[in-house]
């Protein structure tokens, strides 16, 4: 496969994992989970170390132990992170600062897919919508995958980190390389990462087709001509080859990402303007999915789907202090481009390379976004903080080849499906949308009581909009047709929240209420309100209203200077009020009870993963997305760690140590005819993991 020339630039960093060994680790420094808003001072702050409890395949595996936060599994790798009931663009997902749409219609590479994150320093997590500042939408939430500046000591002026980790059942092996060089005028920083799985086995000793391989490279160049002013240019590729999915038809050879960032930061000493902030990125995504290459061809004709997904995008922002308050200002714009073919066969042999034109599922689809936005925070009175935002977004929707027609002579063109199913075509549609929020916090003895109103605008997405796969076979109509005249969806949130907290103990408890107005439902075509097809089998897509509902809450306890205990809880609740019905994919009560002991250079611990049975699942007239009213679970994991020094530890532990079958409601459904007995993707068995960090 040819090499774009960024690849080419940085393939040496790429691919030196694979040279020093077969082995992968990750080393962000700390997750920071903030319940609802930047401003909050009470913000949870724990080691990465502690938070990953073992060898995640991607960031949203990695998020699943953040209370709320749910995660579908298609596959090893690519999970679809879910924010209170919420996921794919209802969340803002940035990484350094860039947006990376994936290039799979099917969602087998979500943006957390491409956060290598050993090569990130810090996660934030903020729930609902809070902010103004990353985008519009975000009405389930907004994940911030950050780097940080390299940091030397006196006299220092080169650093370095390398993990490395194996991790059984699936064999697991990881390697991370973080290496920095800098003085006073700027710094250098390269991070390397290789991670390769084979399949695992679920708790019932079955194959769970699963295996991949991951290898990322970044070059970080930074600038700093004085102590107030810093540039940053970072050159970041991610390959993903041999992905294999049970919760889907095809499996992906690759998924290739190039990423372009660069940011210029000024913070001046003084003056009203406390700093501002320059940022640009280009993200290129390239993706194939295939039925043929990677599993038995169960299918008639061997058939490909090679996309692309081009991200350009920036944000300018200032931050100017007004005596006691600070007002942030900025503008951003996104255009994000994407492309999709289905190919077949000519004929039915096995060896008949797809290269016929079957469906154009992403007909030269085009969404630009150009946002405005303004948010304060201000103290009010001694006990009292305000915090508001608004922002305006421009949206433009376009395609390109909608009348183009497939090479297959019985397949439509897309707007011939849009007609089919809408009685509309597709023609360019704008959007104005204006969101925003107010929040109130308020201080009390022992920590504050918050509350917050928002509101938040979501435009519909490529798929949603464009998607025009056709199949009909046998007079079975199994198309999947995007809506070209959905409307945008508006969340009109409120929440109410405490914090608590005193030497031995702290709790934080959060309940809160989401009307949608024009939700965006994936729905099965039963002649709905504007849909002209009746067969329960096609998916389309429409406008509904809908509300989400929940709490989550979050305890910490000291009981003496080794022991320590955490306990977590979320619940959410969704309903599709148009139709009386639930909504699918949403994850029933969980739980997460740990404890860990500490002495000296050691750390042992335990954590309890729990979910209830899910019995509001959509089945009945539903949308075909839930499978089943999915058991109740729990499973236990255990992990330890030991400090030889403070330039190198080791970390271990055990996943699932009762070997428990077990699946999250939210995992998509089994799709692998060899495994026909599952009813989702089930979740790996026992798994025994070990790594080491050395720093120097």
């Amino acid at each position: 496969m040819k090499l774009t020339p960024l690849a080419l630039a940085i393939s040496g960093i790429a691919v030196l994992p694979q040279v020093v060994a077969e082995e992968v680790a990750e080393n962000l420094s700390e997750l920071v989970v903030e319940g609802e808003a930047l401003s909050s001072p009470a913000l949870s702050v724990m080691p990465m170390e502690d938070a990953k409890k073992g060898i995640p395949a991607d960031a949203a595996e990695l998020l699943r132990g953040v209370t709320g936060v749910s995660g579908a599994r298609m596959g090893g790798h690519g999970i679809e992170p879910i924010i209170r009931g919420q996921s794919q663009n209802r969340l803002n997902i940035l990484m350094g600062g860039a947006y990376i749409h994936g290039g799979c219609p099917n969602r087998m590479d979500p943006p957390t897919a491409y956060s290598a994150i050993e090569s990130y320093d810090s996660v934030t997590v903020i729930k609902g919508s809070q902010t103004v500042l990353y985008g519009g939408g975000g009405g389930g939430g907004t994940v911030l995958f950050e780097r940080g500046v390299p940091e030397f000591e006196e006299g220092e002026r080169f650093k370095g980190r390398v993990d490395v980790g194996f991790m059984s059942n699936s064999n697991t092996k990881e390697l991370a390389a973080d290496l920095a060089a800098g003085a006073e005028q700027g710094y250098a920083r390269a991070i390397v990462g290789y991670k390769d799985a084979d399949n695992y086995e679920d708790g019932a000793g079955n194959e769970v087709r699963s295996a991949y391989s991951n290898k990322s490279g970044n070059l970080i160049l930074g600038l700093t001509p004085s102590s107030e002013t810093r540039l940053e240019l970072n050159l970041e590729v991610t390959r993903e080859d041999d992905v294999l999915f049970p919760g889907a038809n095809m499996d992906s050879p690759y998924s290739d990402a190039d990423n372009i960032r660069f940011k210029i930061e000024h913070q001046p000493d003084a003056g009203v303007l406390a700093g501002f902030k320059v940022e640009a990125y280009n993200s290129d995504v390239k993706h194939l999915m295939d039925n043929y290459s990677l599993r038995t061809r169960t299918a008639a004709r061997n058939m490909k789907t090679p996309t692309t997904s081009d991200t350009l995008g920036g944000r300018i922002s200032g931050d100017l202090m007004l005596g006691d308050k600070t007002l942030t200002l900025g503008v951003d714009y996104q255009k994000n481009d994407r492309d999709a073919e289905r190919l077949q066969g000519a004929t039915t042999a096995l060896t008949d390379d797809p290269s016929v034109v079957q469906s154009i599922m992403w007909p030269g689809a085009e969404l630009k976004q150009t946002g405005l936005f303004a948010e304060i925070e201000m103290p009010v009175g001694s006990e009292d903080s305000f915090k508001a935002g608004l922002r305006y977004d421009k949206v433009d929707a376009s395609i390109s080849r909608g009348d183009e027609k497939p090479e297959v002579s019985t397949s439509p063109t897309p707007n011939d499906l849009y007609a089919t199913y809408y009685a509309s075509t597709s023609e360019s549609k704008s959007e104005n949308n204006l969101g925003g929020f107010l929040r109130y916090e308020h201080a009390i003895a022992m920590g504050k009581l918050y509350a917050g109103v928002s509101r938040s605008v979501r435009t519909a997405d490529a798929s949603e909009r464009y998607v025009a796969s056709w199949i009909v076979m046998m007079g079975n109509d199994t198309s999947w047709v995007g809506n070209p005249e959905l409307e945008p969806e508006k969340n009109h949130q409120i929440e109410v929240g405490v914090e608590l907290a005193d030497a031995v103990w702290s709790s934080s408890f959060s309940l809160y209420y989401n009307k949608v107005t024009d939700y965006i439902l994936r729905d099965l075509a039963r002649a709905q309100d504007g849909i002209l097809v009746s067969n329960a089998t096609a998916t389309i897509y429409r406008n509904v209203d809908a509300s989400f509902a929940g709490f989550e809450w979050d305890g910490t306890y000291q009981f003496s200077d080794q022991f320590s205990g955490n306990a977590g809880l979320a619940y959410v609740r969704a309903e599709n009020t148009t139709d009386n019905r639930n909504i699918a994919q949403i994850a029933p009560l969980e739980l997460t009870l740990g404890l860990d002991y500490t002495r000296g250079d050691w750390a042992l611990g335990g954590l309890v993963r729990a979910n209830a049975k899910q019995t509001r699942a959509d089945l009945v007239d539903g949308s075909g997305q839930d499978v089943q009213e999915t058991p109740a679970w729990a499973v236990l994991d255990l992990n330890g760690s030991y400090s030889f020094n403070d330039r190198a530890d080791i970390r271990f532990g055990i996943n699932n140590v009762f070997d428990k079958e077990y699946a999250y409601h939210v995992n998509r459904a089994n799709l692998d005819p060899f495994s026909p007995e599952a009813i989702q993707v089930n979740e790996p068995g026992r798994e025994v993991w070990v790594k080491a960090s050395l720093k120097f």
